[in-house]
C-alpha cells in the first residue's frame, strides 16, 4: 500500500505564495487498484501538480478505495475517516466509491457525507475534473516534465502493466463487475509502448495483471494492432510472445498473473523455456468440486484442472504455478471440502492462498441455501493451509543445492532480500542471499545473480550469491 504519512498537526508545511498545488494521495487495494493509482498520479504530474508526503503539506486528498471484502471496506472507511480528520479535503475514487448500501445510497457518502467527491474505479478523467474544481491546475500539461514510464508507486525494478479493466465473468461470489463493468481491453500498440518505456526506465520484472488475462482481446475480437511495423493480435497469446521479446533485449522477466485455465495457456508454456516469461502461472481456481464451481459460477471446470495442471508441467516441470481457493461457500458439505483436499494432494499447487468465505453485500452467493457456519469455514481454511504448508515445504526443500536466477529487492545488514522466478512481490516468499564473501562483489537492487540455495522452510529460501 502507498500511503501520505499521518501526521498529527494540520499547517505545519503550508506552501509558499505561487507554489504548485500538492495533492495526497493514499492508495489500497489490489494491483489492479495500484495502476489506477498511478494513472492517476501521473495525469497530476502532467497537469503540474506536486505530491504531498504528510497530510498538513497536501492541499486536497485523494483516497483510491478497495471494496471487495467487509475488512477491504472497513479499511477504506477508515482511510477516509482519517484523512477528512487530518486534512478536511478529500476526494473518493475506486470500487468502494461505486458501492450502493441496501436503500440505494452511495455508501461512501451516507458513512463519510463531508468527502467533496466520490467516483467509481478507473475513472481517472472524473478524478481530475474533481481536482479541478477543488484545487484547480496550475498550468498547461505541454510545459510540465513527465517520464515516459509515468509516475510508478512500486520500486523502480518492477512494475505491473493492466491490460484489461472489467470482466466479462459472472462469479456468484464476486462484485468486480458490477464495479468495474464488463471486459474492456487496452490496444495492444498502446500495450507495448507503455512495456517498452517500462523496461527503457529500469524496469527489471513485468507483471501482467487484469481481471482475467487470458481473455484478452475477447471484446474486440482478437483484432490487430500494429507494434514495430508488424501486425500482432489483441490476443493473450500473441500479447505474451511480443511482450517476451521486448523483454529479452532489455535482459527482463515478464510474469503473467490472473489466468484463467483456458485451453489456449496450453500455448504460453512452451514461451517460458527462454527465460524472460516466467514459468509461473497465477491461475486463480478457486475450488475443486464440480458442484461448487457450479454454485461459484466458475467458468471452468474443475474435473479438467487436474489434468491442464499435469500437461502443463508436462510440457515445462519448471513451472510454478500459483491459486486461491475459498474455503466453506454456501452448500459446501463435508465430502466436498475433502474433494479439495484431495485435489490438492494431487495437484501439488507451489502458491496457494486459501480464504475462509465471506459474504459480500449485492453478491449472488448470499441467496444460495445452506450457508457455512463461521467456526467451520475457518476451520477449513486451516485444515488446507496446514496441508499446503506440508506441500509447499516439500516442493522448497527440492531447490536445496540447486543454484536460481534472483532479483534483488532489498538489502539488508546481512545481505540481501529478492525473489526467483517462483516468487512474485508481496504475494509469494523471497529469498534471503548471504552477502558475498569476495570484498569486491557486492549485491545491488534491481539487479539478478545466480544464488545457491542452501536452506528452505515452508515458505522461503536462504542461499549465496
Amino acid at each position: 500500500m502507498h500511503s501520505i504519512s499521518r501526521i498529527p498537526k494540520a499547517g505545519t508545511e503550508a506552501a509558499s505564495a505561487g507554489a504548485a498545488p500538492k495533492v495526497g494521495f493514499v492508495s489500497l487495494g489490489c494491483p489492479k487498484a495500484l495502476v489506477d493509482s498511478e494513472q492517476i498520479l501521473t495525469q497530476l504530474r502532467a497537469e503540474g501538480y506536486e505530491t504531498a508526503k504528510s497530510y498538513d503539506g497536501a492541499d486536497l486528498v485523494i483516497v483510491n478505495t478497495c471494496g471487495f471484502i467487509d475488512a477491504a471496506v472497513q479499511e477504506s472507511l477508515d482511510a477516509i475517516g482519517e484523512a477528512l480528520a487530518e486534512n478536511g479535503k478529500v476526494i473518493v475514487t475506486g470500487c468502494l466509491g461505486a458501492k450502493k448500501d441496501a436503500d440505494g445510497k452511495d455508501l461512501i457518502q451516507k458513512v463519510h457525507p463531508k468527502v467533496l467527491a466520490v467516483t467509481g474505479p478507473h475513472a481517472v478523467g472524473e478524478v481530475m475534473a474533481e481536482v479541478h474544481t477543488h484545487l484547480p491546475k496550475p498550468h498547461e500539461p505541454f510545459i510540465d516534465l513527465l517520464p515516459p514510464q509515468g509516475i510508478k508507486l512500486t520500486p523502480k525494478h518492477y512494475a505491473y502493466l493492466k491490460i484489461s479493466e472489467g470482466c466479462n465473468h459472472r462469479c456468484s461470489f464476486c462484485i468486480i463487475p458490477s464495479m468495474r463493468g464488463d471486459l474492456v481491453s487496452r490496444p495492444i500498440a498502446e500495450l507495448m509502448l507503455e512495456a517498452e518505456n517500462l523496461f527503457k526506465a529500469g524496469v527489471k520484472e513485468l507483471l501482467v495483471i487484469s481481471q482475467d488475462t487470458s481473455a484478452y482481446g475477447v471484446d474486440v475480437k482478437f483484432r490487430s494492432g500494429f507494434w514495430n511495423g508488424r501486425p500482432v493480435k489483441t490476443h493473450m497469446t500473441q500479447l505474451t510472445e511480443a511482450l517476451g521479446q521486448l523483454a529479452k533485449q532489455y535482459g527482463a522477466w515478464v510474469r503473467l498473473h490472473y489466468v484463467y485455465p483456458y485451453p489456449h495457456v496450453n500455448e504460453i508454456i512452451p514461451m517460458m523455456s527462454g527465460g524472460h516469461i516466467l514459468p509461473y502461472l497465477d491461475v486463480p481456481l478457486q475450488h475443486a468440486h464440480p458442484d461448487v464451481l457450479k454454485r461459484m459460477k466458475r467458468p471452468a471446470s474443475g474435473e479438467k484442472n487436474l489434468e491442464r495442471i499435469q500437461a502443463w508441467r508436462a510440457m515445462n516441470p519448471d513451472l510454478v504455478i500459483r491459486s486461491t481457493f475459498i474455503a466453506g461457500f454456501p452448500g459446501e458439505t463435508e465430502a466436498e471440502f475433502e474433494y479439495l483436499l484431495d485435489f490438492l494432494k494431487e495437484a501439488q499447487i507451489d502458491r496457494l492462498g486459501c480464504f475462509a468465505y465471506s459474504p459480500v453485500e449485492g453478491a449472488t452467493a448470499n441467496e444460495l441455501e445452506n450457508p457455512v457456519p463461521e467456526e467451520v469455514r475457518e476451520e477449513r481454511r486451516g485444515r488446507v493451509m496446514l496441508l499446503q504448508e506440508e506441500i509447499s515445504r516439500k516442493r522448497l526443500q527440492s531447490k536445496v543445492g540447486k543454484t536460481v536466477k534472483v532479483l534483488i529487492d532489498e538489502l539488508t545488514p546481512s545481505g540481501a532480500i529478492g525473489r526467483s522466478a517462483a516468487d512474485a512481490p508481496e504475494i509469494d516468499g523471497v529469498v534471503y542471499v548471504k552477502k558475498p564473501y569476495e570484498p569486491h562483489k557486492k549485491l545491488a537492487v534491481g539487479q539478478f545473480y545466480d544464488v545457491e540455495i542452501t536452506k528452505a522452510d515452508a515458505h522461503d529460501l536462504w542461499g549465496e550469491a
